[in-house]
C-alpha cells in the first residue's frame, strides 16, 4: 500500500467517492481542519475537481479505479449512496475504513430494507407493504386506500422513481419489471400509503466511530415538484416536544444503524390527536451523507454540516451545532434559460451584501440544482423574501 499524501503533522488523508457538489463543500473545512481532501470525480469538470487539486477520474463503479483511489486515503466516505455493493465489500476486505460502513449504507441504498429496520426498532413508518404483483396492490390499496405512493427500491432522488398511482393499471410496467426480476424492482416495489401530512421536516443528525453523536435543530423544508426549494432553519411553530422526539428518534436511528458521518432523516409531520400539540411524525427517507436540508448550517451554524462530516469519520471530537442566528432560510437555486451566471452573481452580491451564495461549478440546466443561498437574521419573513428574490434573479425569472 502507497503512503497517504499528507500535510506536515501528519494530518490525515479524506477520500470522498463522487464529485459532486457535496463533495466541493467539504473542501473549505477540510483546508481549516488542515486534512488532504482527495476526491475521485466522474469527470474533469465534476463540480468537486474544479476546486479539489487531488481528483482524478474514475467511476464509482470501477473496482479497480475505486481501490486506486482508495489506497491513498487514511478513510474514505461519500458523495452519494450510489456506490455498488460489490465494490464497497471489495474496499471493505482491502481493510479501508468506510463511512459509513456498508452494514449502514445499505439502509440508505435500499427503501424496502429501510422500512423493515425503521419498523423493527420502533420508529414511526407510513404504512407500506412490499409489493410484486397486481394482487400485492390490490391488496394493500384496499388496506391503506387509494391513491397510493410508489417508490423504487433503489436509485431514486429528487421525485424521481416515485409514481402517485389511482389503480393498479397505472403501475403495470412496474409490475411487469418486478415480476421479471429486472432492475431495480429485483426484490419487489416499496408500496406505500399516501401520507396526509402538515408539512415536511428534517433532523440532521452526526455520528463518530466512537458513539459521540449531535444534532442541529430540527428543520422544515418546502418542496415543489418534488424537489427541496427551501429550507427554514430551525422550523417555525414547532412545539419544544415533538423537536425534541424527532432529534431523539434522528440521534436512535443513527444509533441502531450505527451510521457514522451526517446523515438526514426526511419526516412527516402528521396529525395525531393523541399526541401534545396534535401532531406526531412518520420518516420518509434517510441520506447517509451530507443533505440538502443542512446546507443551512455553512452560514448559520456554528459548524456546518460539511465539517462536521469530516470530523465524525475521523473521529475527532464534534464541533457545536447551535444557531449562529435566529433564523436561516436556504433557497435552492435551481437553472433556467440564462447559461451565464457572473453578471447576475455580481448584481446580487451588491444588492444584498448580507446574502451569501454557494455555487456549485455546474452548467445551467432548467430545474438542474446548480447552487444555493443563505440568508441569516431575525426577520423570517424578510429572510425568506430575499432568498425567494435571489433564487428567482440567478434562475433568470425577475429581472431585478
Amino acid at each position: 500500500m502507497s503512503t497517504p499524501r499528507r500535510a506536515p503533522g501528519g494530518f490525515p488523508v479524506v477520500g470522498i467517492i463522487g464529485g459532486g457538489q457535496l463533495a466541493r463543500m467539504c473542501a473549505p473545512p477540510a483546508v481549516g481542519l488542515a486534512v488532504t481532501l482527495d476526491v475521485l470525480a466522474e469527470s474533469p469538470d465534476a463540480s468537486a475537481a474544479l476546486v479539489v487539486p487531488a481528483a482524478p477520474v474514475g467511476a464509482c463503479d470501477d473496482l479497480e479505479a475505486v481501490r486506486a483511489f482508495a489506497r491513498d486515503c487514511d478513510v474514505v466516505t461519500f458523495d452519494h449512496e450510489h456506490v455498488p455493493g460489490p465494490v464497497l465489500a471489495a474496499l471493505e476486505a482491502d481493510g479501508v475504513p468506510l463511512h459509513p460502513s456498508p452494514a449502514a449504507l445499505r439502509f440508505a441504498q435500499d427503501k424496502l430494507a429501510m422500512r423493515e429496520r425503521m419498523e423493527a426498532i420502533g420508529v414511526a413508518n407510513p404504512r407500506w407493504a412490499r409489493v410484486r404483483t397486481r394482487a400485492d396492490l390490490e391488496a394493500f390499496g384496499a388496506q391503506a386506500g387509494w391513491p397510493l405512493v410508489l417508490k423504487t427500491p433503489r436509485g431514486g432522488y429528487d421525485g424521481k422513481g416515485v409514481r402517485v398511482v389511482d389503480a393498479p393499471e397505472q403501475a403495470a410496467d412496474w409490475l411487469e419489471a418486478a415480476r421479471a426480476g429486472q432492475a431495480p424492482f429485483e426484490d419487489g416495489i416499496l408500496a406505500e400509503e399516501r401520507v396526509g401530512f402538515v408539512r415536511e421536516l428534517a433532523v440532521l443528525v452526526a455520528r463518530s466511530p466512537s458513539g459521540q453523536a449531535s444534532a442541529w435543530p430540527v428543520v422544515e423544508t418546502v418542496q415543489v415538484g418534488g424537489i427541496c426549494t427551501e429550507v427554514l432553519a430551525p422550523a417555525p411553530g414547532l412545539s419544544d416536544e415533538l423537536a425534541g422526539t424527532l432529534v431523539e428518534a434522528g440521534l436512535r436511528i443513527a444509533g441502531e444503524l450505527g451510521v457514522t458521518g451526517v446523515m438526514a432523516v426526511e419526516m412527516f409531520e402528521v396529525p395525531d390527536a393523541d399526541a401534545p400539540g396534535g401532531t406526531s411524525y412518520v420518516v420518509n427517507e434517510l441520506a447517509m451523507r451530507p443533505h440538502n436540508s443542512g446546507h443551512w448550517s455553512i452560514d448559520g451554524a456554528v459548524t456546518s454540516q460539511f465539517e462536521q462530516h469530516l470530523r465524525a469519520v475521523l473521529d475527532l471530537p464534534l464541533g457545536s451545532t447551535t444557531p449562529r442566528a435566529r433564523w436561516t432560510v436556504m433557497g435552492n437555486v435551481l437553472g433556467g434559460e440564462y447559461p451565464e451566471l457572473y453578471g447576475t452573481y455580481k448584481h446580487l452580491l451588491a444588492r444584498d451584501p448580507g446574502l451569501k451564495m454557494h455555487l456549485y461549478g455546474k452548467g445551467v440546466r432548467p430545474g438542474r440544482k446548480i447552487g444555493h443561498v443563505n440568508v441569516c437574521g431575525d426577520d423570517l419573513g424578510d429572510l425568506r423574501a430575499r432568498a425567494a428574490h435571489a433564487c428567482d434573479y440567478l434562475r433568470g425569472t425577475v429581472t431585478e
